[in-house]
C-alpha cells in the first residue's frame, strides 16, 4: 500500500505535465492511443519492464532501448517525455504515470472505462448494448470497454465502472439467491 501511494504521488505531476502538453498541442487522443499501446506492450513484455526499472542499467542504455521500442513513427512529445523520465530517474514509474494520464484524460473528456466480464465473448451488438447502458448509468459522453471472458459467470455480464459493480451474471444471481435462503 505504501509503495502504491508513493508511486501515485510521483505519477500525478508527471501525468499532469504530459496531459498539459497533449492538450496544448491538440494531441490528447493521439498520445492517449500510444500510451494504451505502450501499456499493453509493458504488460506483455516483463523483460522490458524489468530492464527500464533496473537502477543498475545506465540511462543511455535505457534511452536507446526506449527509442528503439517507440520507433520513428512515435509521437515526439511522448518519446521526449519518456527520455525526461529517464533523465530524472523516474522511468520505473512509467506505468503509473501512463495510467494516471489515461485517468486524467478520461475525466477531461467525460469518458469512463467499463471493465466487462462475460461468460462468452461479446459480439458488437452486445458491446453496444453495454456501452449504451453504461452511458445511461454514468452520464458519460464516451465509454471505453475493456472486455474479458470469465466462464465462472455461467452466463450474463459483470460491469465495473470505477468503484461501482453491476452484476448481471447467473453466478451473481445464484449467490444472491443463496444468501436470501439462509
Amino acid at each position: 500500500m505504501q509503495g502504491s501511494l508513493i508511486s501515485s504521488e510521483i505519477a500525478e505531476p508527471y501525468a499532469q505535465a504530459l496531459l498539459s502538453v497533449a492538450q496544448s498541442s491538440g494531441q490528447l487522443e493521439v498520445i492517449g492511443g500510444e500510451i494504451k499501446s505502450l501499456l499493453e506492450l509493458l504488460e506483455n513484455a516483463p523483460d522490458l519492464r524489468a530492464f527500464i526499472g533496473n537502477p543498475v542499467i545506465k540511462e543511455e542504455a535505457k534511452k536507446a532501448v526506449l527509442s528503439q521500442v517507440m520507433g520513428t513513427s512515435a509521437n515526439p512529445y511522448l518519446t521526449n517525455f519518456m527520455m525526461l523520465l529517464v533523465d530524472k530517474r523516474r522511468i520505473q514509474f512509467l506505468e503509473p504515470v501512463c495510467q494516471q494520464y489515461l485517468t486524467l484524460a478520461r475525466a477531461l473528456t467525460n469518458t469512463v472505462l467499463a471493465e466487462v466480464s462475460s461468460a462468452t465473448e461479446l459480439n458488437d451488438s452486445q458491446k453496444q448494448i453495454v456501452i449504451d447502458k453504461v452511458k445511461t448509468l454514468t452520464g458519460a459522453n464516451v465509454v471505453e470497454l475493456k472486455t474479458k471472458v470469465d466462464t465462472s459467470l455461467i452466463g450474463g455480464v459483470v460491469i465495473k465502472v470505477g468503484s461501482q459493480v453491476f452484476d448481471a451474471s447467473i453466478r451473481g444471481q445464484l449467490q444472491r439467491l443463496s444468501l436470501s435462503l439462509r
